[in-house]
């Protein structure tokens, strides 16, 4: 896509620091890291969103992201934990809109923090929610 930079790198029309890639997806580190070894994962199809992905393209940024996790333990770099995170949409967050899986390796005391107010509704509520879901799942298999 035109004025995309994943795509750019993707074609290998932009710089990046590579990482590794499989038919479907390709990683690369941010250049706007919060820790260092902080990936990027990305579909080698322009998708604007997680939700534009196939599912095959969902399942490779999946395994790829995994793989890259795996790395990221392995490598010596300080990570003692990961954060996997996306974001769908701009009042997500997501700030590129070329679908893109962030493997975020932690350390501790690093400063991330995610600021959350968890609501607790009653089981009828979930209930009724659940049963909505139940029914546009159905209404997108036909």
């Amino acid at each position: 896509m035109k004025d995309c930079i994943f795509c750019a790198i993707v074609a290998g029309e932009a710089a990046a620091s590579l990482v590794a890639q499989n038919d479907l997806c390709l990683a690369f580190l941010t250049i706007g890291p919060f820790n260092t070894g902080h990936t990027l994962v990305v579909p080698k199809r322009h998708a604007a969103t997680f939700t534009d992905l196939t599912p095959q393209e969902a399942g490779a940024m999946a395994e790829l992201g995994q793989q890259i996790a795996r790395a990221i333990q392995a490598s010596g770099l300080p990570c003692d934990g990961l954060n996997l995170w996306m974001a769908n949409g701009e009042v997500a967050g997501q700030d590129v809109f070329h679908a893109h899986l962030h493997v975020i390796p932690r350390a501790s005391g690093d400063g991330l923090n995610m600021q959350v107010q968890w609501t607790h509704p009653p089981r009828a509520v979930l209930d009724e929610v659940a049963g909505e879901l139940r029914a546009a799942l159905e209404q997108g298999s036909r």
